[in-house]
């Protein structure tokens, strides 16, 4: 078996240049041979969720093991950084860490799992460059919370004033209208109006 493939020309190629990208020469096709490596590397765009994310720039710390197996080359470690959000229930800013685990084959093209699987089933070496940003995002992704909390028992937001619970004095509350006497209410503030332009008009009649 050759210790590099020759790339097909019609494949996807990966940026050498990306900081998310590998050589996997260094590492060679010999089964067991391994090599680590630590980066820090800005965060890319839409990292994340809408609500969620970690921003862009920002970051992460990215520690892996490429280890050679017959199939392809197994990537395992852990990318962390910041993540920024909204508050799912107050809307305030959430402010966070991310930990996560990666673990994904990236699949010889002359192999068998290669031959035996679809295109989006099992990650692929790019010629002599394996890139872990799509496993970095799918990672991510999961990890996030699909409603981020500033807080475990965040108080959300008052429903009749919109006010932050947490920011507002025990015991707060509004006067509720029983639904009852809403319609009253109503019919008595138009007698009101109208007792008032009655008022109005006779004054006017009297000064005439």
């Amino acid at each position: 078996m050759p210790e590099n493939s020759t790339p097909n020309p019609g494949a996807p190629r990966a940026d050498p240049r990306s900081p998310f990208v590998f050589d996997v020469r260094e590492l060679g096709r010999r089964a067991g041979s391994m090599r680590a490596y630590r980066r820090s590397v800005p965060a890319p765009a839409g990292l994340g969720l809408d609500i969620i994310a970690v921003p862009e720039g920002a970051p992460l710390a990215i520690d892996v093991r490429l280890e050679s197996v017959t199939e392809g080359v197994l990537v395992t470690g852990s990318v962390s950084g910041p993540v920024r959000g909204e508050c799912g229930r107050c809307l305030g800013p959430v402010h966070d860490e991310l930990d996560v685990e990666l673990c994904e084959l990236f699949a010889y093209p002359d192999s068998t799992t290669d031959a035996t699987s679809e295109q989006d089933e099992v990650h692929r070496l790019m010629g002599d460059y394996l890139d872990i940003e799509p496993v970095v995002r799918d990672a991510t992704v999961l990890a996030l919370p699909f409603t981020p909390l500033c807080r475990p028992d965040c108080g959300g937001l008052c429903p009749d004033c919109g006010q932050r619970v947490d920011d507002l004095p025990a015991g707060h509350a509004h006067e509720q209208l029983d639904p009852r006497w809403a319609a009253l209410a109503a019919f008595g503030d138009t007698d009101s109006d109208a007792d008032g332009d009655s008022s109005g008009s006779h004054t006017s009649s009297t000064k005439e």
